[in-house]
């Protein structure tokens, strides 16, 4: 059985010869093949390899194009703070959409996908190429509320949520349509899986967000499925208030961040939605030894039950050990 193979079992609840594990890397697989992060995140070719490369090192059953925030923003016009090594982030001083009214000036891209968005695309087809199907291939776009919170400025978005709903809600549309676009594309391009990244939607609590984000996100799980795809949600921070409702939603498989529990997570979703998750990126995984990486591993998997895949929280940090996550790897294999 291979990557891909194992986590298309793991999701459809079939027999797997071993647990499946889904690191996210970023700056490490940069680091892995000694590229500057900037040329990482926007050159394909560069991503590529390092993915290829990282997925090989510690025996990663699948490979992402993951790698800043500021993807679709950025080709949407929005203000970019883009360091040589580290990931870009959006620069909430200049917010494409400081002035609300701007929002009616904006549109897709051309050919639905600019050059940081076409970037990305070809990511997903040179990944594709190199995993030669023995690796799941995952895009990613931001989910509603992230993208959202990218082109207003995360203070401005949340005042607005008190302040204009009408507003609020058309610019949900508006990046849902983005996002929705550009996951397509990628699954056309061979993604099998679409990872949905959506932080901000663990700032907002769970009324806001069943009245204003819930939906749309059946609209992206609605969206890839019927592309093909596997959906993939991410939530950084506590996204354990929101599980609840994320269960019905479709997600194939739901991230757990450190700070969410997942024994709480399980006992609200059911004992088949796949977790993944959710050692601590820093304290557990690069702060941590062999040994202990491999005790966390084992509550967490006492929590998760059967439909969990190992993997840590969010991105593996740059200068983890090695050894720490090759426990990781050697947890999943045993």
């Amino acid at each position: 059985m291979n990557g891909k193979q194992r986590i298309l079992a793991t999701v459809r609840g079939e027999a797997i010869d071993r647990r499946a594990f889904m690191p996210i890397s970023m700056s490490i697989a940069a680091d892995e093949v000694g590229a500057r992060y900037h040329d990482y995140a926007t050159d394909f070719r560069v991503l590529a390899r390092g993915q290829l490369a990282f997925a090989a090192a510690v025996g990663a059953d699948f490979v992402s194009v993951i790698s800043d925030p500021a993807v679709e923003a950025a080709d949407l016009g929005a203000a970019i703070i883009a360091p040589e090594d580290q990931p870009a982030s959006l620069d909430d001083t200049r917010s494409v959409l400081a002035d609300k009214a701007a929002l009616s000036g904006l549109g897709l891209p051309g050919g639905a996908a600019g050059r940081r968005m076409t970037n990305r695309i070809a990511a997903v087809d040179a990944l594709a190429a190199g995993a030669k199907g023995q690796l799941l291939v995952e895009g990613w776009v931001e989910g509603p509320c992230a993208e959202a919170a990218d082109l207003r400025g995360i203070s401005r978005f949340m005042m607005d949520f008190f302040d204009d709903c009408a507003f609020v809600t058309d610019l949900l549309d508006f990046v849902t349509e983005v996002g929705i676009t550009f996951a397509c594309a990628q699954v056309a391009a061979g993604a099998g899986i679409i990872g949905v990244g959506d932080a901000a939607s663990s700032l907002i609590g769970p009324d806001l967000f069943r009245k204003f984000v819930l939906e749309r996100h059946r609209r992206y799980v609605a969206a890839i499925h019927g592309a093909g795809a596997l959906a993939r949600l991410h939530i950084c921070g506590n996204s354990g208030p929101l599980i609840a409702m994320t269960r019905d939603l479709g997600y194939d498989i739901i991230d757990l961040d450190s700070m969410a529990g997942i024994a709480e997570a399980r006992a609200a979703a059911g004992p088949a939605q796949v977790f993944n998750g959710n050692l601590d990126p820093v304290r557990s995984v690069r702060n941590g030894t062999p040994e202990s990486v491999t005790a966390d591993l084992h509550e967490c998997a006492a929590a998760a039950g059967a439909a969990w895949i190992v993997g840590a929280g969010c991105e593996i940090p740059r200068g983890t050990p090695r050894a720490n996550i090759l426990a990781m790897r050697d947890f999943a294999f045993s």
